[in-house]
């Protein structure tokens, strides 16, 4: 590079003008093209997000009207038909509600002991088979509301399957089976309409379950697979928050890793999730073929002009090569000022310039000194503080918004009592980046907390610049602004991310990062910690039969007791609905059972009023604690909830510490 320099050096001023205008013109067509391609990258972005956003919606307002009508048609069926013609094998019940065939592969009836009563069309097996064990019928048996199942691999015919169901429930309201609807994955109609959605080349549609699982994918390969987590190639970090209920559009890796422009909705009746993709090469190849047609017509018009350029610019230096030679002259003696004849205005003032340096050079002077009174008007009136250093980190002056800002005069703003007034948790990190930039001359930019002269602490962000001429280093000029409002803002925005509403306890989202960093402190020191479940037993009459007011009501009060009975460091969540949990770090498991035993009676002894009736409810508390054996937070939240539902069938209103634990 030295050496190209030096070759241009030696070339003549013309030669040299000739390679700065090629050059800028190639810069400037550079700029275009990079604004072009950034520009166009965003409104590319916003077309496709906008496009992708109404496919989504209509996919999976799609697919939700698919499960409503099937679960609405078995409910009607459940509401028409006797439960005990309905269990009874050899009843006509089923055969006659064949046109339901329609929307369903089969249709199959449980009894209330988990076992296959009926079933049609009949199939050899299906018959008295137990699925009391299958997630779905325990959630049914203990629920009894209209479910739609995890997908999984039927025990009979071996495909994978998802079950539509809803409650048989007698007179006196005990559960007496569940009627379901069974759809084949790959062959329902439930995504009849996804097979024909076509969006570009390469862009497709998907539908995953909450747990992760792809229900519907154009790759048949991909159904019924697990989705990446995280650290892996296909890992989809915008798909995991989709599984937790949020819908919008994101830029990001696909199945196999190519980025893709996603959007994604949420079928709430299945819990499903309805994700689109659209890969990043579709979607910008018109904008790359486009910009390069665009930099080869650019560097073809600069090759075109170069002659022309070449002969404007000889035009424009002759009045320059006169110049030169009148200066010679003057400096022999032989001239005693420069004159030239020529209509170009920069050189007619070069050369008044040279005739009258000593005059131009005391109107500089003066100048310079308006610019200084100037600047030194400016600092003292500017809205934002303003300070000025030596060398040495002394400050030599303060604007009167700094001092307003600090509370401090300025004779007691010098470097010592400015670094006693941070805050102690903030000051080292604060003293150590500005001795660093007094060392290296680096900009100085940080935020901390202050303390002003009246004890009112402050967030400050304080930017300070070397200020130098030539090799000359006159000190820092920096500005402080008062960001308190900003920082306040923040952290109420954090904390409404991570906290529940209506209590006022920790949401999923925050209870979740609080126990995957449990987890981590778990792996460095092994301190024992514990993890308590529970949800709350006979809630739903309270608000079936007070209101929602009343039952909100009740959960804000189970809440103060929960908080009561647990430490500071605790973290108590709620988790949604009737659903808590209590993470104890440093916690053995005896102590937390004693906890749980407390947060048992305070939930027992809490009630509500409505109409001169008490209500009241209990709890099902599952303990668990952290073990040795634990890779992730799952398998921990598994144990718990285990032990949750253990505690609910043996009578609730009591703990149950987990069995391989205990």
């Amino acid at each position: 590079m030295a050496k190209l320099f030096s070759v241009v050096a030696t070339l003549s001023l013309q030669v040299r003008m000739l390679i700065g205008l090629a050059a800028t013109w190639l810069v400037v067509i550079t700029i275009l093209l990079v604004w072009g391609w950034y520009t166009g990258k965003d409104l590319v972005r916003e077309v496709n997000f906008s496009h992708l956003r109404y496919e989504t919606r209509l996919i999976a307002d799609e697919v939700t009207e698919e499960i409503d009508t099937r679960l609405d048609m078995l409910g009607r069926l459940a509401a028409l038909r006797d439960n005990r013609a309905l269990l009874d094998a050899s009843s006509e019940a089923l055969r006659d509600s064949g046109a339901l065939l329609e929307l369903f592969d089969a249709l199959v009836v449980m009894d209330a002991t988990g076992k296959v009563a009926a079933d049609w069309p009949p199939t050899p097996g299906r018959q008295g088979l137990d699925i009391s064990d299958r997630e779905y019928f325990s959630f049914m048996s203990e629920v009894r509301r209209p479910y739609v199942s995890e997908p999984i691999y039927g025990r009979v015919i071996g495909l994978p399957l998802v079950l539509l169901m809803v409650p048989l429930v007698s007179d006196e309201g005990r559960f007496e089976g569940a009627l379901a609807g069974v759809v084949e994955v790959n062959a329902g109609g439930i995504f009849r309409r996804l097979s024909r959605v076509r969006i570009g080349n390469d862009g497709y549609a998907a539908v995953f379950s909450a747990a992760g699982q792809v229900l519907y994918h154009p790759d048949q390969r991909q159904v019924m697979g697990e989705l990446g987590r995280e650290g892996e190639l296909n890992h989809n970090p915008a798909l995991d928050l989709a599984l937790y209920g949020w819908q919008g559009e994101r830029y990001g890796p696909a199945f196999s890793g190519e980025m893709t422009f996603q959007s994604y909705r949420q079928v709430w009746p299945a819990n499903w999730v309805v994700g689109v993709f659209l890969p990043e090469n579709q979607v910008l190849a018109p904008l790359r073929g486009l910009l390069e047609r665009l930099g080869a017509v650019g560097i073809g018009i600069a090759l075109l002009l170069l002659p022309l350029l070449g002969w404007m610019v000889w035009l424009l230096l002759r009045p320059l090569y006169q110049l030169q030679s009148q200066i010679a002259q003057v400096g022999k003696g032989t001239r005693g000022r420069v004159v030239l004849d020529t209509q170009m205005k920069e050189l007619v003032q070069l050369a008044s310039a040279f005739n009258a340096v000593e005059v131009e050079r005391e109107k500089a002077l003066a100048d310079l000194r308006g610019r200084e009174a100037f600047l030194d008007g400016v600092l003292a009136s500017s809205p934002i503080g303003m300070f000025v250093t030596d060398t040495q980190g002394r400050i030599t002056y303060v604007n009167d918004a700094l001092v307003q800002l600090t509370g401090r005069s300025p004779d007691d703003m010098d470097r010592s009592a400015w670094v006693q007034a941070i805050h102690a948790e903030d000051r080292e990190s604060a003293i150590e980046l500005w001795r660093y930039s007094l060392m290296s001359g680096q900009t100085f930019l940080r935020q901390y907390r202050y303390w002003r002269e009246d004890g009112e602490l402050l967030w400050l962000e304080v930017h300070a610049s070397q200020v130098a001429i030539d090799d000359d280093i006159f000190g820092f000029v920096g500005t402080v602004k008062d960001i308190t409002a900003r920082r306040q803002q923040e952290a109420m925005s954090q904390w409404e991310a991570e906290h529940d509403p209506l209590t006022g306890l920790l949401n999923r989202r925050g209870f979740e990062r609080r126990l995957e960093e449990a987890m981590v402190d778990w792996r460095k020191t092994s301190t024992p910690s514990a993890l308590i479940l529970f949800d709350l037993d006979r809630f739903k009459p309270i608000n079936d039969e007070g209101g929602h007011p009343l039952g909100d009501e009740m959960l804000k009060r189970i809440a103060r007791e929960v908080s009561g009975c647990v430490r500071s460091s605790d973290h108590v969540a709620r988790q949604g609905g009737d659903e808590f949990a209590v993470l104890l770090p440093s916690c053995s498991l005896a102590q937390a059972r004693r906890i749980g035993e407390a947060i048992l009676s305070a939930i027992h002894g809490t009630c509500v009023v409505h109409e001169g009736h008490e209500y009241r409810v209990t709890s099902s508390l599952g303990i668990t604690e952290f073990r040795p054996g634990d890779v992730d937070v799952a398998a921990l939240v598994e144990r718990a909830d285990a032990a949750s539902y253990t505690a609910k069938r043996e009578g609730r209103n009591r703990l149950v510490v987990d069995a391989s634990s205990a």
